[in-house]
C-alpha cells in the first residue's frame, strides 16, 4: 500500500485530531459542538448518524436527517465531517450529503460480508475512509478489512485503534491490547493508525492518560468523542468530554517521536511497552481469579495456603522456564512474589 494519501489534503500533518459528540442528537446539539471543536483548532468533526447499538430499544441515532446538521456544521466552521456507515444505503446518502469521509465500526469490521458489500460500493470514490479495529484482536481480519477498501480504489484510507472486547476485569471499556495496532502497522507502515481514547477508556477522565500514551507509542493522531453537555448525551455519556477540556487537553499533549537514525530502537522500545502492558493486564486477570478462589475457599472452610499446590506451580513454572532458556532462579522469584501477592488478595475476601 505505498500509493495511500492523507485522509485529507488539509489536515495531513501528525498529529491528525478527530473530535465530536458519539451522536448527532439535535441540530442545537451538533453545532454547539462542531463549533466547541474548532475552537479547540481540531479540523475534522466526527459525529454518529446511525448508532449500532447492543441492546434493542437504545438510541439509535436521529438517522439521515443528521445529514443536513453535518452539512451545515461544515459550512458554518469550515470543518471536514465525517460519520460511521455500516451499509452501501448509508454510504451512499453520506455522499450525496456531501461529507468529507466515513468511518466503519468494529462490528461492521468483524463481518467481511458487509466490509465486501461496503467496499464495493466505495468504487470510484475518492474520500476518507477509516476503518476501526475489529471487536476482537484478531488482526489478520483487521487487514483484511482494510484490504478489501483498498482494493476497491479507496487511497485515503487509515485505520483507528478502539480497544477490544474483553470478559476480563481491566480499567477500560475495551482491552487496548496495543500490541494488535502495532503489529498492524508493522505490517502496514505506510497507512496512518489513530487511536480512539474515548472508547478504549469507557471514562471520561482516562481519555487523557490513554491519549498521551497513543501518542507515545507513535499513533498518528487521535479521535476523541466530545459533546458539549457530556452528561446529557443519550449515548455513551461517560466517555464524553467537553470542547473546554479538549482544548486544554490538546494543549498538553506531547508528542514524542524516535530520532533520526534510531528507528529500529524506538521500535524495540514500543514492542516492550505493549509486552509489559500485557503482562499488567494478565497479573490483574490472575488476582481476579485468586479471589474467586478464596472466596470458594472461604465458604469451605479450606486453608488459604495449599503448600502441595504451590510447590507444583512452582515446579511446572520452573521446568517451562529452562525449556525457553530463562533464568530458573529469576522465574522463582517472580512467581514467589505472584504467590505472596495472591495470598494476600484471599485473606482479604470476605473482609468488610
Amino acid at each position: 500500500m505505498e500509493d495511500l494519501k492523507p485522509l485529507f489534503s488539509d489536515a495531513c500533518c501528525e498529529p491528525l485530531y478527530i473530535a465530536g459528540p458519539c451522536s448527532a442528537e439535535s441540530r442545537e446539539q451538533l453545532l454547539a459542538a462542531a463549533r466547541g471543536v474548532a475552537a479547540a483548532e481540531v479540523s475534522v468533526l466526527r459525529a454518529g448518524v446511525w448508532k449500532p447499538r447492543t441492546k434493542p430499544g437504545s438510541f439509535e441515532g436521529i438517522g439521515s436527517k443528521a445529514l443536513e446538521w453535518l452539512a451545515e456544521a461544515k459550512r458554518e466552521y469550515g470543518l471536514r465531517v465525517i460519520t460511521e456507515v455500516a451499509t452501501p444505503e448509508h454510504l451512499e446518502q453520506v455522499l450525496k450529503a456531501g461529507l468529507d469521509g466515513v468511518w466503519i465500526g468494529a462490528r461492521t469490521t468483524t463481518n467481511p460480508f458487509a466490509m465486501q458489500q461496503i467496499a464495493d460500493a466505495l468504487r470510484g470514490v475518492d474520500n476518507a475512509v477509516i476503518v476501526k479495529n475489529p471487536v476482537i484482536p484478531d488482526v489478520d481480519l483487521w487487514v483484511g478489512a482494510i484490504e478489501r477498501i483498498y482494493n476497491s480504489g479507496i487511497r485515503r484510507l487509515a485505520a483507528v485503534h478502539r480497544g477490544f472486547g474483553t470478559h476480563q476485569t481491566t480499567p477500560y471499556r475495551n482491552a487496548p491490547h496495543w500490541s494488535v495496532p502495532i503489529e498492524l502497522h508493522r505490517r502496514i507502515p505506510t497507512m496512518s493508525i489513530l487511536s480512539d481514547p474515548s472508547h478504549i477508556g469507557g471514562r471520561r477522565d482516562l481519555v487523557a492518560q490513554l491519549s498521551q500514551q497513543a501518542l507515545d507509542l507513535g499513533f498518528s493522531g487521535l479521535m476523541i468523542e466530545c459533546h458539549p453537555r457530556p452528561e446529557e448525551a443519550l449515548s455513551d455519556a461517560a466517555q464524553q468530554i467537553t470542547p473546554d477540556t479538549l482544548s486544554k487537553l490538546i494543549a498538553t499533549l506531547k508528542l514524542r517521536r524516535t530520532p533520526a537514525g534510531n528507528d529500529a530502537l524506538g521500535d524495540f522500545r514500543l514492542h516492550i511497552d505493549t509486552i509489559d502492558s500485557r503482562i499488567i493486564e494478565l497479573l490483574a486477570e490472575r488476582m481476579d481469579v485468586a479471589r474467586e478462589i478464596g472466596e470458594y475457599k472461604r465458604q469451605h472452610g479450606m486453608a488459604v495456603v495449599q503448600h502441595d499446590r504451590y510447590n507444583e506451580l512452582l515446579l511446572a513454572a520452573e521446568a517451562k522456564a529452562e525449556a525457553m532458556s530463562i533464568s530458573k532462579k529469576f522465574v522463582n522469584q517472580i512467581f514467589s512474589a505472584i504467590h505472596e501477592e495472591s495470598v494476600r488478595q484471599q485473606l482479604d475476601v470476605g473482609k468488610e
